[in-house]
């Protein structure tokens, strides 16, 4: 890895620093003191306080502040930034095309300047998320239980997308919301109006259903859920059916999530 690092320099070296940063396409990342201005969709301004700024060679523009995790200003990729001196600041500024955008920084004391020629060519994999427990259910449907048959994922229904849609050992329908993390009650009303959804609907299954007096079943599959859904839960006639998701990559090394 290529970079250069400047300690407590003056704006026009650090003007310098970002010059050649910007040519040579690096990440650049400052300390500094600044204030922040944004126009554009709507308009913000952050007054002088120390700060984190990262620009990347994509053009993504980030200004983080010393707590929260998300940026507190930034601009996406494919922003254009430039940077010059007025009134002996340093300014940077960020131009987005579409929609139109403008993030401006001036600075008025650095303490801490560098850029460095990143080279990561991996994309992230990523497991323990609603699609790797829909993926295993579809391999395993005897996790939910016996004679459980999946018919359909991602069934449109008006207030979203079912996560799993199937029959059970006695043809009635089962409706699957899955959850990677503990359920709330948010998760339990988001069924409730599938289920609603599909009592709704106009179909030749649901209306042999009916006939044969058949039931619509809703199961909330999560590792584990709260007191106050569960007891929603029961209020509703749901069931709730405890499967922790897959927590391996995909890949020959077995790498898992546990730290997350």
């Amino acid at each position: 890895m290529k970079y250069k690092i400047l300690e407590k320099p003056s704006c026009e070296d650090g003007y310098d620093l970002v010059q050649e940063a910007l040519r040579k396409k690096t990440t650049i990342l400052i300390f500094a003191c600044c204030k922040v201005s944004y126009e554009g969709r709507a308009l913000s301004e952050l007054n002088w306080g120390e700060r984190i700024i990262m620009i990347k060679p994509d053009g993504t523009f980030l200004i983080h502040q010393e707590k929260k995790v998300e940026p507190v200003n930034w601009q996406p990729p494919k922003s254009r930034t430039r940077s010059y001196i007025k009134n002996d600041n340093l300014f940077l500024e960020s131009h987005r095309r579409t929609p139109k955008e403008l993030l401006t920084v001036e600075i008025r004391k650095i303490q801490f300047i560098n850029y460095a020629n990143i080279e990561d060519f991996e994309e992230l994999e990523q497991a323990g998320y609603e699609k790797d427990m829909g993926d295993m259910i579809m391999e395993k449907p005897h996790m939910i239980e016996e004679g459980f048959t999946p018919t359909a994922r991602e069934y449109s229904v008006e207030h979203g997308f079912i996560d799993i849609l199937g029959k059970d050992s006695d043809n009635n329908l089962m409706v699957l919301e899955l959850k990677a993390r503990k359920a709330g009650i948010t998760a339990v009303k988001q069924l409730r109006r599938y289920l609603q959804d599909l009592e709704n609907t106009d179909n030749d299954y649901l209306k042999e259903c009916e006939s044969q007096k058949k039931k619509i079943r809703g199961l909330l599959v999560a590792p584990s859920i709260m007191d106050d859904a569960l007891e929603l839960l029961e209020n509703e006639g749901i069931e709730f059916v405890s499967i922790e998701p897959p927590r391996e990559l995909k890949r020959d090394k077995k790498v898992t999530l546990d730290a997350f």
